[in-house]
């Protein structure tokens, strides 16, 4: 069974100004998502299914599905804030989106096996695909709890244009995920690479540390697993109307209570992103020398 790339590209950019996962960075107007995309076909994936918000969803037809339609499966679902299930009340004042967790739900009956979950703005590598579509062959109902991460060394996540936040995973010796902890205000300093914890104090940490870039393997149980636990969630944050549901709260809770496995797949290649405004020519010019190096044509889809 051929894996699916869920891409969340719902999110607006407030930092970038924009939206970013729309932003034409290669040569012959492609996007993060057309290399994300083009990476997956190359590594055995059979379809793709986009996470929008239902506003920009004319600009996303116009942008990849005509163009990628004949290539690889497409589909898409969107995510809004009245989207929960049955029996949740949403308060009136909410305005924030209910985060990544909750993205992932909204593809809930459009996936039958394993599947990859991808921010629309990274740019993860070659081998991120490959190592994810390796873990997942011959795959069975049998594994339906058997998930996966690309874990990045921190020292190639960083922005040259401000601090980061990044999910600091803890592995076992036999490389599966025992934690993941979010850690803010991450850059690189005198004393090298640095983060805040919650005193304000600076943490050091080595180049080496393996941070989670949202690159996660699932197979289909874990949407039941959102499900449930999207309903807890919003029992414990009923006043507050900030809180999020991120992907890696739902993993952490799902491997203390061990119903789920988490392998940590080490990936060496760069990542790069567009946090900032300021990012998009590193990831431009990044493009360009992959694309000189022959990891990638001119015309990605020419």
């Amino acid at each position: 069974m051929k894996p699916t790339l869920l891409i969340l590209a719902a999110g607006i950019g407030s930092r970038y100004g924009g939206l970013k996962q729309l932003d034409k960075i290669g040569p012959s107007g492609e996007t993060i998502i057309d290399y994300s995309i083009y990476d997956a076909i190359r590594a055995g994936f059979g379809k793709v299914v986009f996470i929008i918000k239902e506003s920009i969803e004319d600009d996303f037809k116009e942008t990849f599905v005509e163009k990628l339609q004949d290539k690889i499966a497409i589909d898409y679902v969107f995510q809004e804030i009245w989207m929960v299930p049955e029996g949740v009340l949403v308060p009136d004042e909410r305005q924030k989106p209910w985060g990544t967790g909750h993205a992932v739900m909204m593809a809930d009956g459009k996936i039958d096996g394993p599947f990859a979950v991808i921010n629309a703005d990274d740019f993860y590598g070659r081998g991120a695909y490959k190592s994810l579509a390796d873990y997942y062959k011959g795959w069975t109902p049998a594994r339906e709890n058997d998930y996966c991460m690309v874990g990045y060394h921190v020292a190639n996540t960083l922005s040259e244009f401000g601090s980061v936040s990044r999910g600091i995973c803890q592995p076992d010796a036999s490389s599966f995920l025992v934690d993941v902890a979010e850690r803010h205000h991450i850059e690189r300093g005198e004393n090298g690479i640095t983060y805040k914890d919650e005193h304000e104090k600076l943490v050091g940490i080595s180049d080496n540390t393996i941070v989670s870039m949202n690159f996660w393997g699932f197979t289909p149980s874990f949407f039941t697993f959102l499900n449930q636990g999207f309903g807890e969630f919003i029992n414990r944050n009923a006043e507050n109307l900030k809180a999020e549901f991120y992907i890696p709260s739902m993993v952490n809770d799902l491997i203390n209570s061990h119903r789920a496995t988490v392998k940590v797949l080490d990936c060496y290649d760069k990542w790069f992103g567009m946090t900032y405004k300021e990012d998009r020519e590193t990831v431009v010019r990044s493009i360009r020398n992959l694309i000189k190096q022959g990891e990638y044509p001119e015309n990605l889809w020419g």
